[in-house]
């Protein structure tokens, strides 16, 4: 089984990320921010992570600059859901790592999709 960790401050879009990832057959961890994410990270050893970028705290790129410079786990596919939906904020995540980019606000369809882009199954 392929599992998402899910990093998002707000919790109604965390639950309803949650929920379509587990309608297409994920098995699915949340974390409210990117220190508890990056915590879950380490425990859990997901496949792929989908954080928000803008969050208090830890944000989602410094979230993903920690999990790429670890040579274990640079390879973890990290997806990008947010509202920050400028070009020069895309070219700056995937300078940062970031494998996907999607923004908000977003369809069941395309993050499912997302993540099976990455070809984990699912």
């Amino acid at each position: 089984m392929v599992t998402v960790l899910v990093v998002e401050d707000t919790t109604s879009e965390r639950e309803l990320i949650c929920d379509y990832l587990r309608q297409g057959g994920y098995v699915v961890v949340s974390a409210a921010d990117g220190t508890e994410g990056l915590e879950k990270f380490e425990k859990v050893q997901p496949n792929v992570v989908i954080t928000d970028l803008v969050m208090p705290g830890m944000s989602g790129l410094e979230l993903c600059r920690a999990i790429k410079k670890l040579t274990p786990t640079k390879k973890v596919p990290v997806i990008a859901c947010t509202s920050k939906n400028q070009e020069l904020d895309r070219l700056w995540g995937m300078k940062q790592g970031v494998d996907i980019y999607l923004t908000k606000p977003f369809t069941k369809d395309e993050i499912v999709q997302a993540v099976r882009s990455l070809g984990l199954g699912g």
